[in-house]
């Protein structure tokens, strides 16, 4: 039999530590191809380029392995590997990341990790995007590879309903061992912003964001209380934002 076909992708970008970690696990489970942005595009969401060049151009940055890095942000390197590059092979499972720092919670929807997942997911694909709750330069990732390979294992293994992708986030390396992995929902929690007010040089105003994450849930089945009690959290997540519960309302209620 064949291996599995796998895309990686980041957000991070092609040099970050964390692709070369997933490179080299999924290597592993099957054959790879990476696309991935060629600078770091975190915090872009689910953005795609349009009215401006993408660019593509192969690397021998992981040896043997095909790997692509692209101009454009990962729902754009995901789009080309699926309706470009792989148009003659469809890929068993698109994996992103590892994230340098979390994606739990709200984060879901900033993170361009979780948004190439999603771009998989779209396009009908088994996809998973993983981080590593550690946002230092010299994060420790010495202690995801079991965990990475075995949840990337059971989607080959069983697939995923269409148009799911896992969000996965894997706590940073403690002095005790990871206690295990939970199926979580989100946090319902959120970026308090504040503005940082500066001058330039020339005495331009400009403003540097920054503020507090706030928790405001209390239960023990969401993925924030998975990773403060060290446990690996996988939230399914989906595309379709309606609000389907506020269909009757406005249909009910409200007067057109």
């Amino acid at each position: 039999m064949s291996k599995p076909l796998i895309l990686v992708s980041n957000d991070d970008g092609i040099t970050s530590r964390g692709i070369r970690v997933l490179v080299d696990l999924m290597s592993e489970l099957g054959e790879v191809v990476v696309v991935a942005p060629d600078s770091p595009q975190s915090g872009m969401g689910h953005a795609i380029t349009v009215g401006n060049t993408l660019r593509l151009d192969k690397t021998d940055i992981f040896g043997d392995v095909r790997a692509y890095k692209c101009s454009g942000t990962p729902a754009d390197c995901v789009k080309l590997a699926k309706h470009h590059l792989l148009i003659d092979g469809r890929p068993d499972l698109v994996v992103s990341g590892i994230n340098h720092g979390s994606n739990t919670s709200i984060s879901v929807l900033y993170s361009g990790t979780m948004s190439a997942a999603i771009e998989g997911a779209m396009e009908g694909l088994p996809a998973i995007g993983y981080s590593l709750c550690d946002y230092s330069s010299d994060a420790d990732f010495s202690h995801v590879g079991q965990y990475v390979q075995k949840i990337a294992s059971e989607v080959l293994d069983r697939g995923l309903p269409t148009g799911v992708a896992l969000n996965v986030n894997i706590p940073p390396k403690r002095n005790q061992a990871v206690n295990g992995i939970k199926v979580c929902r989100q946090a319902k929690a959120k970026w308090e912003e504040q503005f940082d007010v500066r001058r330039d040089p020339t005495g331009r105003k400009y403003f540097w964001m920054a503020g507090n994450f706030v928790n405001f849930d209390i239960g023990e089945d969401h993925d924030e209380w998975a990773i403060a009690n060290n446990y690996v959290s996988v939230v399914p997540c989906q595309y379709d934002l309606t609000a389907y519960d506020a269909i009757s309302v406005l249909n009910n209620q409200w007067e057109f």
